[in-house]
C-alpha cells in the first residue's frame, strides 16, 4: 500500500470517529485525531463536548502507557487543522509538538480566523513533517455548517419542502401531508442537526406548526416567524430585504444553521437572494390537479444525494459553484 493510499485509509477513520459528536461538538467543529506506529493505531479519539477536550487530546490520551515511547515514531492523522490559539482548552498544536511525534496529516485547513494555517505553521517551524489536503473535500463537507458560518459571517442555509408530484406543496390550496410517516422522522432528524427552524407568516397561520423534533432525540431548534406584525427582532426593516438582516442577526447571535420550512414566498425569497446552502425536495407520487406551486428550483445548482422510501423520492440539491467551503 503506498503512502497516498495509507493516509487516505486513516484519514477517512479521522472521519467516521468526528462524526460521532455530531450532537454535542456543536459550536465547535467535528473533528476525529488517528495516531499511527508501524501500521498500528495506538491512540485515536474525537471532540466530543464544546468546552472540553479536542480530539487530538482525546488521542493522546487513550495511548496506552506502553506506547508512549513509540510516539516519536508517529503519524497523527487529524481531519481538522490543530488549534494554535488559547480558548476553553490550550493550543492542540502546542501538545503535538511536546509529544514529539515525528509527522502530521491534516485533512483541510481551518478557516476560524484565530486559526487558519497557524496551527499547520507552528507544527513545521518546530520540524514536524506536515501533510495538508488529504480528503479535504470530504473533510471540509463533514464541517460545512462551521466553515460556511465563520467565513460568509451568516449561518448555514437548508430549504425544505415537500411536494406532489405535478408540482404542488398543497391539495388546490388546503394542506396535504406529502411525507410519510419514515420520511416524516427524517425531517425530525433534519431539524435536530440545525440551530433554528424559520417559517413564514402564512404557513405559522395555516398549519399552526410545532416545529420541534418530537420524533428524534434532540434539541428542538429555534423557533422563527417572519412576521411583520411581530417581528423576529426589533429593528427588522421590511421596506429593505429581510433575509440579509435576519441572517445577520442570527449569525450576530450565535445560530449556526437555519432551517427552512415556510411555504412558497418565503422558499422563494430566499432563493432570490441566493443566500442559501443547500435544498432538499420530497416528492409523493400523488398529483394534486392544482395550489399552490412549488418553489422554482435555482439554475446554479447541481444534484448531491437522491433516495428513495417507498414511493417517495427525496432530492438533495447544492450550488453548481459553491465557495462557502
Amino acid at each position: 500500500m503506498n503512502q497516498s493510499t495509507t493516509d487516505e485509509m486513516y484519514m477517512r477513520r479521522c472521519l467516521q470517529l468526528a462524526a460521532c459528536g455530531r450532537r454535542n461538538a456543536s459550536p465547535n467543529p467535528m473533528v476525529g485525531a488517528v495516531i499511527v506506529v508501524r501500521g498500528r493505531i495506538i491512540g485515536e479519539g474525537y471532540h466530543v463536548r464544546c468546552g472540553e477536550g479536542h480530539a487530538e487530546v482525546n488521542a493522546f490520551a487513550s495511548v496506552a502507557p506502553d506506547d508512549e515511547r513509540l510516539l516519536p515514531e508517529a503519524t497523527m492523522y487529524v481531519s481538522l487543522e490543530p488549534c494554535a490559539h488559547y480558548g476553553k482548552t490550550p493550543p492542540c498544536a502546542d501538545l503535538i509538538v511536546r509529544k514529539g511525534v515525528r509527522r502530521v496529516v491534516v485533512g483541510c485547513v481551518d478557516t476560524f480566523a484565530k486559526v487558519s494555517g497557524r496551527g499547520i505553521e507552528k507544527l513545521r517551524a518546530s520540524g514536524i513533517d506536515v501533510t495538508v489536503g488529504v480528503l479535504e473535500s470530504e473533510c471540509r463537507n463533514l464541517n460545512r455548517v462551521f466553515f460556511t458560518f465563520n467565513s460568509l459571517r451568516r449561518p448555514f442555509v437548508t430549504l425544505k419542502w415537500a411536494q406532489s408530484a405535478d408540482g404542488f406543496i398543497d391539495d388546490r390550496f388546503r394542506p396535504m401531508a406529502f411525507s410519510t410517516s419514515f420520511t416524516r422522522m427524517l425531517v425530525h432528524k433534519l431539524r435536530s442537526r440545525h440551530d433554528a427552524i424559520l417559517i413564514g407568516s402564512v404557513t405559522d397561520r395555516r398549519d399552526n406548526a410545532r416545529l420541534n423534533v418530537r420524533h428524534w432525540a434532540g434539541k428542538d431548534p429555534l423557533r422563527i416567524v417572519i412576521d411583520r406584525e411581530r417581528p423576529f427582532f426589533p429593528g427588522l426593516d421590511f421596506s429593505r430585504p429581510v433575509v440579509p438582516q435576519l441572517l445577520e442577526e442570527l449569525w450576530r447571535r450565535g445560530v449556526q444553521s437555519v432551517l427552512v420550512e415556510g411555504g412558497a414566498f418565503t422558499h422563494g425569497t430566499f432563493i432570490a437572494s441566493g443566500m442559501w446552502d443547500e435544498i432538499r425536495v420530497e416528492t409523493a407520487p400523488v398529483a394534486t390537479g392544482g395550489g399552490t406551486k412549488a418553489p422554482q428550483l435555482p439554475s446554479d445548482i447541481v444534484v448531491t444525494g437522491a433516495e428513495t422510501y417507498g414511493a417517495n423520492t427525496i432530492i438533495t440539491y447544492g450550488h453548481a459553484r459553491h465557495d462557502n467551503i
